[in-house]
């Protein structure tokens, strides 16, 4: 804060390096009531309770001195360029790091209509409601010396991603309307998405190698106290639809395999990145008397997909573009 308004009285220029992390690196709540054990309790309870990222965010900046814009406003007078690594969706910059620099659009979710849609207020400490009950509208700000560039994001990595399965010869769709769905409904868009690609080949008997890849982070609530997140639960969810059409794939002669991750390297709570699902995963899990419903329950997909070996373990990889899902499918006459 003083190094701003330092550069505010000289009218220098600042430069921001922004990344999808930033909303629990960088904080200073919005008043002297609300103390660090306050914001870390409503962070918890907002990552569980299957909110959107625009969801949380909004609830997040509300709390803030920091966030929606709360650094720009330091430094008026300075020029600012920031440079940002995207984990939002695609043209909203302002969730990044919950926007220190960038106050939130006009189309943003309602901080009310989320406390009510998730029954939050009984949950959250007594000082953040009532600092959520006591909000004022914020300063606008001036995008007059003001300059916001995206150096990463989701769509670099689908573009990486479709390029080399491209160079091995897959048919990929890039699936850019499946991002952010609950997570049941988003597993089973991809595997129809796929299913119906294998459809089209198993028509004419053709050989094929095809897929669905995309990125975003679906909704997903945590349900118990096991090892997991987003990425391992899509792929445990994936191998349940797997395993129903196992024989179908089979008889036609595909080869399947799905990979979920997220690009962090971490996925929830686990040391995985994610994990990869086939046709027989539940088969070779029920030989060892795994259940995949109960792993399910209790969010632990990531332990479930450990005793297979079929965790992706990449430790942290520095950067964060979003979930990526990946599905393959080869058939050869």
């Amino acid at each position: 804060f003083a190094l701003l308004r330092r550069a505010n009285e000289a009218k220098a220029t600042v430069i921001f390096l922004i990344s999808g992390g930033g909303s629990a690196m960088l904080e200073w709540p919005l008043n002297d009531g609300l103390k660090l054990r306050d914001l870390q309790q409503t962070n918890q309870i907002l990552v569980k309770c299957g909110a959107t990222i625009s969801e949380i965010n909004t609830v997040r900046r509300a709390l803030s001195a920091v966030k929606g814009g709360g650094l720009a406003r330091l430094a008026p007078n300075a020029k600012q360029l920031c440079l940002i690594i995207s984990d939002t969706n695609p043209g909203d910059d302002a969730s990044v790091a919950s926007g220190p620099t960038i106050a939130p659009s006009g189309d943003a979710p309602n901080v009310g209509e989320v406390l009510r849609r998730y029954n939050l207020l009984p949950r959250l400490p007594p000082f953040v409601v009532e600092a959520l009950s006591n909000l004022k509208p914020l300063p606008a700000l001036s995008p007059k010396y003001t300059l916001h560039h995206v150096l990463l994001d989701q769509n670099s990595a689908l573009r990486a991603v479709a390029e080399s399965a491209k160079k091995r010869g897959y048919d990929c769709e890039t699936a850019s309307d499946i991002v952010e769905q609950p997570i049941k409904a988003g597993a089973r868009l991809l595997f129809e998405r796929l299913l119906k690609r294998c459809e089209h080949y198993a028509s004419d008997n053709a050989e094929g190698l095809v897929g669905v890849i995309s990125a975003g982070e679906f909704s997903c609530p945590v349900r118990g106290a096991g090892h997991g997140g987003r990425s391992s639960e899509t792929a445990l969810r994936l191998a349940i639809l797997l395993d129903e059409k196992r024989e179908w794939f089979a008889a036609q002669g595909w080869e399947v395999a799905a990979l979920c991750a997220g690009t962090d390297g971490i996925d929830g709570n686990s040391p995985a990145a994610g994990a990869i699902a086939t046709p027989e995963t539940l088969a070779r899990a029920r030989r060892q008397g795994l259940a995949a419903t109960v792993y399910v329950a209790r969010s632990d997909s990531s332990n479930f997909f450990a005793k297979l070996g079929d965790t992706i373990i990449t430790g942290p990889t520095g950067t964060n573009v979003r979930d990526l899902r990946i599905l393959l499918a080869a058939r050869h006459s």
